[in-house]
């Protein structure tokens, strides 16, 4: 392999986003192919034994198995870099994984957690329920109260977590601030950046750590493959992720990593489109519910943070309707958007959170969230906002909204 002429680190790092998405990463063969390969290997082969244990010993460049390192997988991990402003990535079969081993990979037995009440569902099983089962111990808190996390601190406190914005609620987290309560506590800040992507919001430019993906979401954008990604500092990549993932073996297949790479070309995009239908079918239903939010909207109670570190209000919408039959109810009514669990898809996708993506979460913990029986997520898409618009103004009016 080699590196086409130009794209080193020091020019893709001059890049703007929209470039980098295209271009970042970009490694040719002898061939060279304007579309990247797929590596669908498992292993590698050299040209001699001693060459194989200086590669084993890291004396020597070059690759030795595919759950360690694989061309296509490198070039998105190298893109994702470029995208974050993180100086390393690794990709992961799924963002699940990806949140998993970047919490447990840095913590132990004995070690503290702070974590933002709204997170995904499964998040926040694995902060509630799994983690505890490791002695690792986890205070939640109200992410939007910046002087809840300063208090949650202990001696012992090795990690702060959080997602924002929330899912699905679309709590805004201050990350600055949350950042230097972390580190003054000498804890490493993790966030659950999925929901904004790359494109609308850096977290690391705020302080974060490490930047936690579920690549199946927008970076996908079709849903056709399930990935995430981990990225953060060189050296905590690799004396801490990888001392772990190395073992137990969260990897990407390589075909998976190139869907992604691929889609990344449209990301700027696509998630640009999509924030702006976001924003025209919030405004066109601002009021007509009993309830909404939507971080773009003057209405929404952190309007101004969600400006100050993001650059638009997203693709997603919380919508609240009296209870779950009315929600099923409108749901069923829908004719062009999607019934779906899914999100960030260039198709627009509905789903009532108490059902489906939070059903796992005891009930006492969803209403800690603010997951009513009457709310419901939209994630909106690439289609022309007016026919979104449409679709939920249908639906709305067969539920007597």
């Amino acid at each position: 392999m080699k590196r086409t002429t130009g794209y080193d680190r020091a020019v893709t790092s001059t890049w703007h986003p929209a470039t980098q998405a295209v271009r970042g990463g970009t490694l040719r063969s002898d061939f060279g192919e304007t579309s990247e390969a797929i590596f669908l290997t498992s292993g590698y082969a050299y040209d001699n034994a001693e060459e194989a244990a200086a590669r084993f010993r890291g004396e020597h460049p070059g690759m030795t198995y595919s759950r360690l390192q694989n061309p296509t997988n490198m070039m998105l991990e190298e893109r994702l870099c470029l995208l974050e402003g993180a100086e390393a990535c690794r990709v992961t079969a799924t963002g699940m994984a990806a949140m998993s081993t970047a919490l447990m990979s840095h913590l132990s037995a004995g070690d503290h957690l702070v974590a933002g009440r709204a997170l995904f569902g499964s998040c926040r099983i694995l902060v509630d329920t799994i983690l505890p089962r490791f002695g690792i111990h986890t205070t939640v808190v109200d992410g939007r109260d910046t002087d809840a996390w300063a208090k949650a601190r202990r001696p012992n406190t090795k990690a702060f977590f959080l997602e924002t914005p929330s899912n699905p609620g679309l709590d805004v987290v201050d990350i600055a601030a949350v950042a230097d309560i972390g580190h003054d506590a000498g804890a490493l800040v993790v966030v659950d950046n999925a929901f904004a992507s790359p494109i609308l919001q850096q977290p690391m430019t705020f302080g974060a750590d490490v930047v936690a993906y579920s690549a199946t979401k927008t970076m996908d954008g079709q849903g056709r493959v399930l990935a995430g990604a981990v990225l953060g500092s060189e050296k905590w990549i690799t004396d801490t992720y990888m001392a772990m993932a190395r073992h137990t073996g969260p990897v990407l297949s390589p075909f998976a990593a190139w869907v992604i790479h691929k889609s990344l070309e449209t990301l700027d995009l696509r998630v640009r489109r999509m924030d702006a239908n976001a924003a025209a079918v919030a405004a066109a239903l601002d009021g007509r519910l009993p309830r909404l939010l939507y971080p773009g909207l003057a209405s929404h109670p952190q309007r101004d943070l969600t400006m100050r570190q993001m650059s638009g209000g997203g693709t997603i919408i919380a919508l609240f309707v009296e209870d779950r039959r009315q929600a099923h109810g409108l749901l069923d009514a829908l004719q062009l958007i999607d019934i779906s669990n899914n999100l960030g898809d260039s198709r627009s996708l509905m789903t009532h959170p108490a059902s489906t993506t939070h059903a796992s979460v005891p009930v006492a913990v969803r209403e800690e969230m603010g997951i009513t029986e009457g709310m419901l997520r939209l994630s909106v898409g690439l289609e022309d906002s007016r026919d979104i618009i449409a679709d939920l103004d249908r639906a709305l009016v067969a539920v007597g909204l």
